[in-house]
């Protein structure tokens, strides 16, 4: 006996064997039990989520000997029959080959006559969005009102292309794609039954490659047992897909986070070596860049604790705000992939484009000119370079002055409160305390409000009431403890803040720098020299303080 695909010999043959349509699924079976039958049936959704299959199951349960029930009993004529494809009064039309004003009247002529077998006439027309203008005219009227014997069962995956004059006589059912974890789930089924030795990792690859579709994940299982030599293994499947492994991912991580280029390249480098996907690396990058962000703002909606405690140290070593550069420039570098000289190429520089742009990462003056048009011939020799940086960086001018310091907030009086520390006080406090992620992100935008013996309260802008996470809060109120050496309770009022914060003051202190750097850059009389020499002009974005 020839062997028979997974796709096609655990296609689902009952509504309770049907995977992740539970909601097509229960408006279905009401129906069938009220006996509430509408005429025309229209499932939309992807390739592989159903639609076919839902219509077979329909018929079956329309057609069963047992009688209409939403439980048919899979092993009378009527149901083996439509199982197998040869039942007399179930027709599958492909709107593809057969989209003609001519095909359609051949159908609408037939379906006049009383079913052969079976109960009811059930015609299934497949992408039914190919169908001709003319023919979407000719079934309008049956489609409406068909004979008692006759059920249209419409199926698409392009819903708009099909007219609102047909949408309006069908009842419209959406198919969603399949979620990850029913598809491990129901992979995991087929291959205990099958007798299939396999890594439950490996599963999780074949079903993101999927994307959505049980058909294309049991046709990619297939390929995978193949593979493996009637095994499905996670190395195997990788090298199958060409899918980048985690191993290989969080080597990257590590060495963004330790600001280790070399780290980084080597690990595009193996990946070269073993011919993965560049394209699939960015995108398996963007996707643990926004699993790390969830893991910040709300860890709860990672279900997975193993995933969870993974991602943890991550979550806190980077900054939420490059978190989300971090995931655009992902994302661009995948777009950008088609530009670069090669997908190689596009994948360092989207590395070095994660690694130049931490914040972390200190930066060398430079000074970057802009060549005007050639200019007019001169006698005194011309410097061969055309961009100049000073050899020594030009410190900031004595004479500026430091910026002012606020004065500190006003202390409500309290009978148990001591005097709260002054501002300048909280900022060398926050700067000291051994803080990291979300935590140093909240302590750095409250001010301090009132400190007593056993309570300390902040005030946090509401602009910035997202850091209000419990995590982060009990990790303050621990280091907090910690540096008083008493029992102390957090509390955090959300109001617009009286006083300047760590965080506003560190920027403008950055911005001052910034502004004392360009000014010693555009004071320097070497770099004068050079922009009257050749009418330049001075890049201020690429100048850095030092």
């Amino acid at each position: 006996m020839s062997y028979q695909v997974l796709a096609r010999k655990w296609r689902p043959k009952s509504f309770a064997t049907l995977v992740g349509q539970e909601h097509v699924v229960r408006a279905l079976t009401h129906a069938l039990e009220q006996n509430r039958l509408h005429h025309a049936y229209l499932f939309t959704g992807t390739r592989g989520v159903g639609k076919t299959t839902l219509a077979r199951i329909m018929a079956k349960a329309l057609n069963c000997e047992a009688g209409i029930s939403s439980t048919p009993c899979g092993v009378c004529s009527a149901c083996t029959a439509i199982d197998s494809g040869r039942f007399v009064d179930y027709i599958e039309l492909d709107a593809a080959s057969n989209r003609g004003v001519d095909d359609m009247t051949q159908l609408l002529e037939r379906a006049t006559y009383a079913p052969t077998m079976g109960r009811y006439k059930v015609y299934v027309i497949d992408e039914v969005h190919q169908l001709s203008g003319h023919a979407f005219n000719a079934m309008l009227k049956t489609l409406e009102e068909p004979p008692e014997h006759v059920k249209f069962i419409l199926a698409t995956t392009d819903p708009q292309k099909i007219p609102v004059t047909v949408l309006s006589r069908c009842l419209q059912f959406n198919l969603k794609q399949m979620p990850l974890t029913h598809i491990v789930d129901h992979l995991s089924r087929v291959l205990e039954a099958e007798g299939v030795a396999f890594e439950p990792a490996a599963l999780r690859h074949l079903a993101k490659g999927a994307a959505g579709s049980m058909r294309d994940a049991l046709s990619l299982l297939d390929q995978a047992i193949a593979h493996g030599a009637g095994k499905v293994e996670d190395e195997a499947v990788r090298a199958m897909l060409g899918t980048v492994g985690d191993e290989h991912l969080f080597a990257l991580l590590d060495g963004l986070v330790a600001q280790d280029v070399q780290a980084m390249l080597e690990v595009a480098r193996l990946m070269d070596a073993r011919s993965l996907s560049f394209d699939g690396g960015l995108q398996e990058l963007a996707t643990l860049f926004h699993r790390i962000a969830l893991a910040q703002f709300a860890p709860e909606a990672l279900l997975d604790e193993s995933e969870r405690s993974r991602l943890a140290p991550y979550a806190q070593a980077l900054d939420a705000e490059y978190l989300q550069l971090a995931y655009q420039i992902a994302i661009h570098g995948r777009d950008e992939l088609s530009l670069a000289p090669d997908d190689y190429a596009g994948f360092v520089m989207s590395l070095l484009r994660l690694h130049a742009f931490r914040p972390e990462r200190a930066g060398a003056a430079k000074v970057a000119v802009k060549l005007a048009a050639a200019p007019a011939p001169v006698r005194k020799p011309v410097p061969a370079a055309t961009s100049v940086a000073p050899a020594t960086p030009v410190r900031p001018p004595a004479a500026a002055s430091p910026a002012p310091t606020p004065e500190p907030p006003a202390v409500p009086p309290a009978a148990a409160a001591v005097a709260a520390p002054a501002d300048d006080d909280w900022h060398v406090l926050v700067a000291r305390l051994p803080l990291t992620g979300m935590a140093k992100q909240l302590a750095q935008h409250c001010e301090l409000s009132e400190l007593t013996e056993s309570v300390i309260r902040l005030r946090l802008a509401p602009v910035h009431k997202h850091l209000l996470g419990k995590p982060q809060q009990d990790k303050l109120q621990t280091e907090l403890q910690a540096w008083y050496s008493r029992p102390l309770r957090l509390e955090i009022d959300v109001a617009e803040v009286a006083s300047e914060t760590p965080a506003e003051r560190s920027r403008n202190q950055q911005r001052e720098r910034q502004e004392r750097a360009i000014a010693s850059i555009e004071q320097d009389p070497f770099v004068r020299d050079v922009v009257d020499l050749f009418d330049a002009s001075i890049d201020e974005s690429t100048i850095k303080p030092v």
